[in-house]
């Protein structure tokens, strides 16, 4: 309200003061004298004061008309002007508006929209940085691989997009199936941009896949330089691959190279069980059978495994059942609960021919937490005992319906492997692989009912022609016969099983 009480106040000075400096030149005498080419004018003092106003005026256009004229000169001659920066300001707002457009089509999955707009875009735009990689994703989605090709090598020429080039062509080739370049584009990636955690997960797991075990651990370590790997997760990844460097390098027949590896992977990791048993045996094989079992006990006490509990009898192959089962008490001591130690236990006294104390050692395994081995052993322990056929075959039945017990499972695509591999078969994963129960229970049984000590040694006078013992060849050969022929069991029979 004071502020436009002050306007109004201010605009009647202005005002009366216009008025009053009128007055005074319409009573003042005197003006000017103007003669020129023969003319002569004589203006008071208020038509002079117009006359210089509107000659002030007149000088003011005619240098903005020169300016004009000057400026339109320039734009013909490709200077930078303000004509040229307002039709360059228009185009790039058209350039904005159609980028903006683009990337609305590529996020909304119409990659043919989205590739014209980026060809306007780049059309009215000099920034190939933007407009580039707008195509060349555009043509990915709209399927024209070799558009999107020939876009990610323009940026690769550029050396500020060169990585975001390098990594597209790369994700191109991994489509087709061209892992070897591929790999190629990985490594080039990585050197450009190594903290980029996708592309060194990429470049490890292509390096994996090729058996590149060296050049794995180096992009491992290099991630755990950059804090893109926890120092756990590091150590487990690494004991990984060195298992896979000393399996081909017993594949190459080195025994004291693949010993030292096979050590050195326990060492980083020892609960992986592979681990621990490549590095048992390479002990085995130099005669520290010690070295072996402490080995051996403390991967145990980690996670009980029938490949642990194989390498244990290793050890000492040609000892009697009766020596095997005092042996491994300071194996089956250390987790004596643990439904790996009761099956062993069984698998001991069955191959002992001890069939009561397998029962007991089996306990009620079978009916707490049962599995086909386990069921399996309690077939093997009922025929051993004197049970008629249809109980044994009772067991036996029941064997093909209870869950098939641990395997070697992918954690990412709960693929089931028959041994344990660095890359999963099925979905390349690197170090995914775990012993656990599968998801499902249809899963093929395990090959013969893996009675450990059977296969690994049993002597001469107690085994069959597979080193079997009879009792235990009677029950597997059952078994196939029921697989085979889908047998159904005596309903009593099963309700007694």
């Amino acid at each position: 309200m004071l502020w436009s009480l002050i306007k109004i106040i201010f605009f009647i000075g202005v005002v009366g003061a216009l008025a009053w400096g009128a007055g005074f030149l319409l009573e003042a005498d005197g003006g000017l004298q103007i003669r020129a080419l023969g003319y002569e004018l004589n203006p008071g003092p208020l038509e002079s004061v117009l006359l210089l106003v509107l000659l002030v005026f007149a000088l003011w256009v005619l240098l903005k008309v020169v300016s004009l004229l000057i400026a339109v000169w320039k734009f013909i001659n490709g200077d930078e002007t303000a004509l040229s920066r307002y039709f360059d300001r228009n185009r790039e707002r058209k350039g904005f508006e159609a980028l903006s457009e683009g990337l609305m089509a590529l996020a909304s999955g119409e990659g043919r929209v989205a590739m014209t707009k980026a060809e306007k875009a780049d059309k009215y735009l000099n920034k190939p940085e933007l407009t580039n990689l707008l195509i060349a994703q555009a043509a990915e989605l709209a399927g024209d691989t070799k558009k999107a090709e020939e876009t990610y090598r323009k940026l690769v020429e550029n050396e500020q997009t060169r990585f975001v080039g390098v990594r597209g062509i790369m994700k191109q080739k991994l489509a087709a199936g061209d892992k070897e370049t591929a790999l190629q584009l990985a490594e080039k990636a990585f050197s450009l941009k190594p903290k980029h955690e996708e592309t060194g997960d990429i470049l490890l797991r292509l390096q994996a896949e090729k058996e590149d075990w060296s050049g794995a651990r180096k992009t491992l370590s290099a991630k755990l330089r950059n804090g893109q790997l926890p120092r756990d997760v590091h150590k487990r990844r690494d004991a990984v691959l060195a298992l896979s460097e000393a399996k081909d390098i017993l594949a190459e027949e080195s025994p004291i190279e693949k010993r030292e590896a096979a050590i050195e992977a326990n060492r980083l990791s020892p609960d992986l069980i592979p681990a621990a048993v490549m590095a048992a045996k390479g002990y085995i094989e130099q005669g520290k059978p010690r070295y072996a079992a402490r080995l051996l006990k403390k991967a145990w006490d980690a996670r009980p495994h029938p490949d642990l509990a194989a390498t244990f009898a290793a050890i000492v192959p040609d000892e009697t059942p009766a020596a095997r089962i005092k042996r491994f008490t300071t194996l089956t001591k250390i987790k004596p609960n643990h439904p790996e130690t009761k099956m062993l236990l069984a698998e001991l006294n069955i191959a002992n021919e001890d069939f009561p104390a397998a029962r007991r050692a089996l306990g009620d395994l079978v009916e707490k937490d049962p599995d086909a081995r386990s069921v399996t052993l309690m077939a093997a322990i009922e025929r051993g005992e004197g049970a008629s056929d249809t109980v044994v075959k009772g067991w036996l039945a029941r064997a093909i319906a209870v869950p098939r017990g641990p395997q070697w499972i992918c954690d990412n695509c709960q693929h089931i492997h028959a041994e344990w591999k660095p890359i999963c078969e099925n979905c390349s994963s690197f170090d995914t692989l775990e012993w656990k129960r599968p998801p499902v229970s249809e899963v093929a049984m395990p090959a013969g009912v893996q009675m450990l000590p059977l296969i690994v040694g049993v002597p001469e006078d107690n085994a069959g022609a597979d080193g079997v013992p009879p009792v235990a060849q009677d029950v597997m050969i059952e078994d196939a016969e029921i697989i085979e022929s889908d047998a159904t069991p005596d309903p009593e029979v099963a309700k007694q099983a």
